[in-house]
């Protein structure tokens, strides 16, 4: 059985230098990190544009054994979904407030024997998600609106969210990693930790940190 009290520390490549990715990947690996967080982002859903399959595809080339897991910052997941199935990636999450059937993308998602994940944003209620979640590996709640790295964490927000995720989660008998990505630091990881979130995406505090393993290791401490 998941130990949910395990945290996993995911550097997110939003903030790597991308002019040397694969060296990034490894150097976020060496550091300590357990998985690497991919942020794509199509200019629509939210307010940037970051990259996509084929970026995806170089990362898993770098990093053949690394834990990719691959965030759907989309409007249509349903529809480029095959396109990121076929990349390699570990986990595919996929925002509840997208364009698409999410009950079906969940279960193609599955059908494809990767890792299936859900989130939602801070102004989302928690409830929207509530019918799903027996049919994920992962739940995303968003501590900043989503689109633009080095935002400031939203506590009053988030963390009711991750506290009810947590209760349903043990109510039910359900098994799912509560992720936690924005914001994400050596202040704010416990905050995240002490509410029930067991998954840390960081991604200016542990890239541009003088110390990545340093910083890695900070995240994991109360």
């Amino acid at each position: 059985m998941t130990d949910y009290n395990q945290r996993i520390i995911a550097p997110s490549l939003l903030a790597a230098d991308w002019r040397i990715v694969g060296d990034e990947c490894r150097r976020a690996l060496d550091a300590g990190a357990d998985w690497l967080h991919l942020d794509v982002m199509d200019g629509h859903f939210v307010d940037n544009i970051s990259f996509g399959p084929q970026y995806i595809r170089a990362v898993r080339d770098a990093v053949p054994d690394a834990y990719l897991d691959t965030h759907l910052m989309i409007t249509r997941p349903d529809h480029f979904l095959d396109r990121f199935l076929e990349t390699g990636v570990d986990n595919i999450t996929v925002h509840v407030e997208s364009d698409h059937e999410v009950a079906e993308t969940l279960g193609r998602i599955r059908e494809a024997g990767v890792g299936v994940g859900l989130t939602l944003n801070p102004s989302t209620p928690v409830e929207k998600v509530a019918p799903f979640l027996d049919l994920i590996d992962l739940l995303l709640v968003m501590t900043v609106v989503p689109g633009f790295g080095g935002q400031a964490f939203m506590e009053t927000e988030t963390m009711p969210k991750v506290a009810q995720l947590a209760q349903w989660r043990a109510e039910r008998g359900l098994a799912f990693h509560i992720e936690v990505d924005g914001g994400i630091d050596a202040r704010t990881a416990p905050i995240a930790a002490s509410h029930g979130a067991n998954v840390m995406v960081a991604g200016t505090s542990a890239f541009r940190a003088p110390d990545m393993a340093a910083a890695i290791a900070a995240l994991r401490q109360d």
